[in-house]
């Protein structure tokens, strides 16, 4: 493997967030930030607790996986899409380096990122709300697992996109909603029984239970059900990338 091709291609993608430092970093913090004092702050002191963990405490896993997942899809989509759009996608095709060597410089810069966010909103929420983590290495792993995953996943949408609404339609109306209807801001044991059944077809539902589980040592799931879910989704974008290669659909023509 020609790693110094993939670190190539790593380092420009990580000098891209260096120059937009403002929009790449502060402003997704910034907003993750409201959400603890409006949610934590403001509406949990006035809610009970849930499963035994205060409100602003509950949530900060949920938080942080939605920026995890938000952040790995947009940084992955438009990292690829741009070579796309201005044409130097060709040079990239046409160079000594293999199709696994560019997915590694742009899959792992996208998920370094929203790794170093997670990481922020974590800081950042332990200004808020007390909070604590039984299981770091569950926790590690779920962070890890979660934004390569979606990383991938933003890369197959930087593909398949062929223009700007297209690059935004997919995280704006199906990641975004799946991430609030999937356990962000509440166990999903208080939905009705039919709910909670629904509940169970989305797929963010498991990252976010597996993930707070890591934290509190409570999930609405199996945390070996977790796993697999986020190991099946890895296992589908890979394939699915692996064949856009080997066609070049959406990238030789």
């Amino acid at each position: 493997m020609n790693w110094r091709g993939a670190l190539t291609i790593y380092k420009a993608e990580m000098a891209r967030t260096g120059r937009t430092l403002m929009q790449s970093v502060l402003a997704p913090v910034i907003s993750t930030s409201l959400y603890f004092v409006v949610f934590g702050a403001a509406i949990g002191s006035r809610m009970e607790s849930i499963d035994g963990i205060g409100y602003g405490a509950f949530i900060v896993p949920g938080l942080v996986m939605m920026m995890i997942l938000m952040q790995s899809v947009s940084n992955a989509a438009i990292g690829i899409y741009f070579p796309k759009f201005n044409g130097t996608v060709y040079e990239l095709l046409s160079a000594p380096i293999s199709a696994l060597e560019i997915v590694t410089g742009f899959v792992g810069a996208a998920a370094t990122k929203s790794l170093i966010l997670g990481a922020l909103v974590m800081t950042t929420a332990a200004f808020f709300v007390p909070m604590e983590i039984q299981h770091p290495l569950a926790m590690l792993a779920f962070l890890i697992m979660t934004s390569v995953t979606f990383s991938l996943f933003g890369f197959i949408i930087g593909i398949w996109a062929d223009n700007f609404e297209q690059l935004n339609i997919v995280p704006m109306l199906i990641v975004t909603p799946l991430t609030f209807l999937g356990g962000s801001f509440y166990s999903i044991s208080v939905l009705p029984p039919f709910w909670q059944t629904v509940t169970l077809f989305n797929p963010v539902v498991y990252l976010i239970s597996g993930f707070r589980w890591s934290f509190y040592g409570v999930s609405d799931v199996d945390i070996g059900i977790s796993l697999a879910a986020i190991a099946g989704f890895f296992a589908l974008c890979l394939l699915i990338v692996w064949r856009m290669f080997k066609t070049g659909y959406r990238l030789k023509t």
